[in-house]
């Protein structure tokens, strides 16, 4: 293993609070360490701007320093720094001061493993569809790193899952090259017979005694409530083992937050409210907002983008995607674009051959 990897996730395991911590082991993060070797930040370089996972990894007295500390050193190499999936730890540290801006870029749903059971336990609709993939023949199952790590079943219904999408992959906080990185991990699987059908991947939130569900492929086509029925597995063995924290991670641009939204500029709020209402033609946003809602998260979590300038500036927004494309932002969007059309085509194709309705209107 990369020294640099080890290290990290070792400060991770020993610090790790933002519900994103442990993603800074991904494939493509650089990490920053402070000169104390007691922290570690890690990032992405994009157009100027290095685009944080979350929030610096440290002791909690320790992380108003560590954000200054990195800061100084982005403004030395001609960066200024910006932490995407901020939680309200780092928020409320560095805003106060006046140096930095934020904006709400959306929530994140949080339960109590322990509590989970009863959740179901009173909910028939969440209940129902996670019966309807047991009487399927699916089961689930926990499989050791060594069972699971790079292994060509689990990459094939991966690879699967993903040209489902129609979409290249994303990256940065989303990365799912990450079987072959399962060290501190869980997997959880599920099958159909013989057949593997989808698995979910967590990662550890240590300073939470907590876990990040950080993604839950499934094979096209597999049965409904194969994505519950893993969740309610892991969930399930979270609470056996004593987990006080558990979360499905970000739903970009959800309002379900308990705290007001902070406000950002006028231009900012304009892009948001477009992508709420013409972005699921890309990403379906609202329905993946909607699918964690229906599993009755016990809160949500806002989450932010901080950045250590007075003002969101545009280069800001086009650095955020340039860190989820892989530096590759025209061919996200030129994809995105594509996709869109051909949705929109299919749509107009349907509407065309449904059957006319309703009384024929004779010509007068």
């Amino acid at each position: 293993m990369n020294p640099d990897v080890a290290r990290a996730r070792d400060l991770v395991l020993s610090h790790g609070w933002n519900s994103t911590s442990f993603q800074i082991v991904n494939p493509g993060i650089k990490r920053w360490f402070s000169a104390e070797g007691d922290a570690v930040v890690g990032f992405v370089q994009a157009k100027r701007r290095w685009i944080v996972v979350g929030a610096p990894v440290c002791a909690k007295a320790r992380l108003a320093a560590v954000s200054y500390a990195f800061e100084a050193e982005a403004r030395e190499r001609g960066f200024t720094a910006c932490y995407f999936g901020a939680e309200s730890r780092l928020e409320t540290t560095v805003v106060a001061d006046g140096s930095h801006s934020e904006f709400l870029i959306g929530a994140q749903p949080v339960w109590h493993p322990q509590e989970w059971a009863r959740i179901v336990a009173a909910d028939r609709t969440l209940r129902s569809q996670i019966n309807r993939a047991r009487n399927k023949g699916v089961s689930v199952e926990e499989w050791t790193v060594e069972q699971a790590a790079n292994n060509t079943r689990l990459a094939e219904l991966l690879a699967a899952w993903l040209s489902s999408k129609g979409l290249p992959p994303l990256h940065f906080m989303v990365e799912t090259d990450t079987l072959d990185r399962l060290e501190h991990r869980r997997i959880f699987v599920a099958k159909a017979g013989d057949k593997i059908t989808g698995f979910v991947i967590l990662s550890p939130v240590p300073n939470r005694n907590g876990w990040l569900f950080e993604q839950f492929p499934h094979r096209p086509g597999s049965a409904n409530g194969t994505v519950e029925f893993m969740i309610d597995a892991a969930m399930r063995k979270l609470a056996e083992d004593g987990a006080e924290y558990a979360t499905l991670g970000i739903s970009p641009l959800s309002t379900r937050a308990d705290l007001p939204p902070v406000a950002p500029p006028l231009w900012v709020r304009v892009i948001l409210l477009w992508l709420r209402r013409h972005g699921r033609r890309f990403y379906n946003f609202d329905g993946l907002d909607a699918f964690k809602a229906k599993l009755r998260p016990m809160r949500w979590e806002p989450v932010y983008v901080l950045v250590n300038e007075p003002k969101v500036r545009v280069g800001t927004l086009a650095a955020i995607l340039d860190a989820f494309s892989g530096n590759a932002p025209v061919s996200l969007v030129t994809s995105a674009l594509f996709k869109a059309a051909a949705t929109e085509l299919a749509r107009m194709r349907a509407v065309l051959k449904a059957p006319r309705s309703g009384r024929a209107v004779s010509p007068k």
